[in-house]
């Protein structure tokens, strides 16, 4: 089984805009741009929303089917580990072996030694094609990064020798993640985390580092965009080169998380993956729910009273919701306005604070990333919430589409 060269996760919280999503899809099809849609879901949002692994299966089998789409699709096993993979293994054929909280544990010192064995030829000055400069490597270096992510590399290992013995070798894709920690992973460190994945057999066609500066949930690019384009390129070469040496897959690419929303630099990553003829997989989880508030704001009456108490909710439960995602958010709460002010609020107001537009005056980014995780206060209100989108569904898809396809795909590859 092989991932296409680009390819877009396209979360979706409660299961209903499939066919939404899958129409931007299309739309780049017709466009030129082949895009495999990923549909993603994580053990935790399925406890959240009270779903199952089984229900995004149908969503995506269910679009595919309605749409005639004949491209390849994945349903992703999103932010796994060994504590809950099996309830993935039978709907899933994309696995995203999380093992960020493994970083930092040290190995056994038998493992640290064979590793170190293995890349002592590394040791001096490290020249990648296409870096002007050679990294300089000492034992000390080597055996920091085997101490930090050796143990990670095999706890990935043993969640893909794990789905392996149940769904067979070639019946599924790997993607190792590791981006959900405060420091980022440089070129150097992801050549030797390579190297550890080919040393213990994990067959990895997409690759989930943390980049330099913050990538937040839902809200553009925080940080330097001239360092971002340096790494990111690094990695990019990193990557080819490790593909050479170490014999892992061809189609090896770079995996972004939270990667939704960061229009300020799509165009270096989109400039970059064309000039060095490289894919590309892009999570949007998120903002599909965030469109789906969009749309029943715009929808008026009920549907706008319902996106008014969410926020209103959100508003009183800030620091419970956002705490499982503190490394990923950043939120003023001195910048988010008074849920009575927001009840004063027409439809129009609240969907142009939400959506993001940068520019627009009434955009709220503190705002946005408070709603991206009250998802759960949505799933609090069960049906009412979901009989509301079916009621608004042509509002709610459009923008559900137009997100996609207008300020991510465009963007991305300058359609």
């Amino acid at each position: 089984m092989n991932l296409s060269k680009y390819s877009f996760g396209i979360g979706d919280r409660f299961g209903l805009q499939g066919k939404s999503q899958l129409k931007a899809i299309i739309k780049a099809k017709q466009a030129g741009i082949d895009i495999a849609p990923v549909w993603n879901k994580s053990f935790r949002e399925h406890i959240i929303v009270n779903s199952n692994p089984s229900d995004t299966r149908e969503e995506a089998d269910d679009a595919v089917k309605s749409l005639e789409w004949n491209g390849d699709y994945f349903v992703d096993a999103d932010h796994i580990n060994l504590s809950n993979v099996d309830q993935f293994i039978e709907s899933s054929d994309f696995f995203t072996l999380d093992v960020a909280e493994y970083i930092g544990k040290p190995a056994s010192q038998e493992d640290i030694s064979s590793f170190m064995d293995k890349n002592k030829k590394y040791v001096g000055n490290l020249s990648i094609p296409g870096i002007e400069q050679p990294f300089h490597i000492s034992n000390d270096s080597l055996q920091e990064i085997s101490i930090k992510y050796l143990f990670a590399i095999m706890e990935a290992s043993k969640i893909y020798n794990h789905i392996a013995e149940r769904k067979g070798t070639q019946n599924f894709i790997a993607e190792v993640s590791m981006d959900e920690v405060d420091q980022p992973q440089t070129p150097v460190e992801l050549f030797f985390i390579l190297s550890a994945v080919s040393m213990y057999g994990i067959p990895a066609q997409t690759i989930a580092p943390k980049f330099t500066g913050r990538f937040n949930k839902g809200v553009d690019y925080v940080g330097d965009p001239d360092q971002f384009a340096k790494e990111f390129e690094e990695d990019l070469l990193v990557i080819d080169f490790a593909i050479k040496e170490f014999g892992l897959r061809e189609n090896l690419k770079l995996s972004v998380h939270s990667g939704s929303d960061k229009f300020s630099i799509y165009p270096v990553m989109g400039n970059l993956i064309r000039k060095h003829n490289k894919g590309i997989h892009i999570k949007t989880a998120g903002t599909t729910w965030l469109e789906e508030l969009i749309g029943l704001s715009l929808s008026g009456n009920e549907a706008l009273q319902l996106a008014k108490s969410i926020y209103r909710k959100g508003f009183e439960r800030a620091n419970e919701l956002c705490a499982p995602y503190s490394t990923v958010i950043d939120i003023d709460q001195t910048k988010l306005p008074d849920p009575s002010e927001v009840d004063f609020w027409d439809g129009e107001k609240l969907a142009n604070s939400l959506r993001h537009v940068p520019d627009h005056p009434d955009y709220n980014p503190h705002l946005r990333q408070l709603l991206h995780v009250s998802y759960k206060i949505a799933a609090e209100y069960g049906q009412e919430y979901l009989d509301l989108l079916n009621k608004n569904a042509e509002t709610v898809g459009e923008q559900v589409t137009e997100n996609i396809y207008n300020r991510h795909i465009l963007r991305l590859f300058k359609l």
